[in-house]
């Protein structure tokens, strides 16, 4: 691989988790001319990096931003209002990127986007990931697989009912740790120079029992894993006070995983990154205090 150490870099979405996580990967690893985008750069402190104003819906602060930069990693945005508003923003993004000539771009994606995906916004990184590559910049599509970390989001329902509602059946999730492929990121921007799309994974793909199951050993549980249909799921997480398009992502995804669409286990996190993926049960013994609350 070619060494992008010391070629400006960008990194959209610098405030959330996965941008920092990236950031200090970048600068553990020798980068020295990093910027930190966000539409509210005053807000980050991020040692290594300088920030800048970055917002999706103002096209001069993407110019103003994407300026000079040679590597660029655009982390989707958060929104996930269900009107075409992130694929309208990630489209301006991409069209600011290579009018100011930005060489390469890294974006984080989802596993086989497609039209017909029964999570609704997968078609925003389906068009996202054509616009990219018809845009005649060099890209690398990381299609990251859901996170350790979203298991933590169902964890406190499950923790107070001793029960986890799922309409997944057998299907698996070859769910990751967010900081491996945050280190793949890091990975890609530093050392891909052709363009190429990767799917970030886990090192083993697990049905949401084999999950739970987990979760049991690590926090001293007895979780009991409920199976639903999808539309009994919903009703039940709607009944219970969960927002709409929040119900319809996690009914969306469990029914993904059911058809066979977040199974794929690859070795592509250690090929970027230069380390092995994380198991779940290594992040449980990590997290377990966290996760109890």
């Amino acid at each position: 691989m070619t060494d992008y150490r010391r070629s400006p870099m960008l990194v959209t979405g610098a405030g959330g988790a996965l941008g920092r996580l990236v950031l200090a990967e970048l600068t553990a690893r020798g980068a020295t001319n990093l910027r930190a985008g966000s539409r509210r750069p005053e807000a980050l402190e991020i040692a290594g990096t300088t920030s800048v104003h970055v917002d999706f819906d103002d096209p001069a602060s993407l110019d103003a931003a994407f300026a000079g930069v040679e590597r660029l990693l655009m982390i989707s945005t958060d929104a996930l209002d269900g009107a075409g508003t992130r694929q309208r923003q990630h489209l301006a993004a991409i069209a600011a990127a290579a009018r100011a000539g930005v060489a390469h771009v890294v974006y984080t994606s989802m596993p086989a986007p497609a039209l017909d995906h029964p999570i609704f916004f997968a078609p925003d990184h389906l068009a996202t990931e054509e616009a990219i590559k018809t845009s005649g910049m060099g890209y690398t599509i990381l299609r990251n697989n859901w996170y350790f970390e979203n298991l933590a989001l169902s964890l406190p329902a499950a923790l107070a009912h001793s029960a986890h509602l799922t309409s997944a059946g057998d299907g698996r999730i070859a769910h990751g740790a967010r900081a491996d492929f945050a280190a793949a990121a890091a990975g890609a921007l530093l050392g891909e120079t052709d363009s190429a799309t990767y799917d970030l994974s886990g090192p083993e793909a697990q049905t949401v029992a084999a999950q739970f199951a987990a979760i049991n050993a690590a926090l001293g549980t007895a979780i009991a894993v409920v199976p639903m249909e999808d539309a009994a799921l919903d009703a039940t997480l709607t009944g219970a006070g969960v927002p709409a398009p929040l119900a319809a992502l996690l009914v969306g995804a469990d029914r993904a995983a059911r058809e066979g669409r977040m199974d794929r286990v690859t070795g592509h996190v250690e090929r970027l990154s230069g380390r092995a993926p994380q198991t779940l049960t290594a992040w449980l013994a990590e997290n377990a205090g966290r996760l109890r609350g």
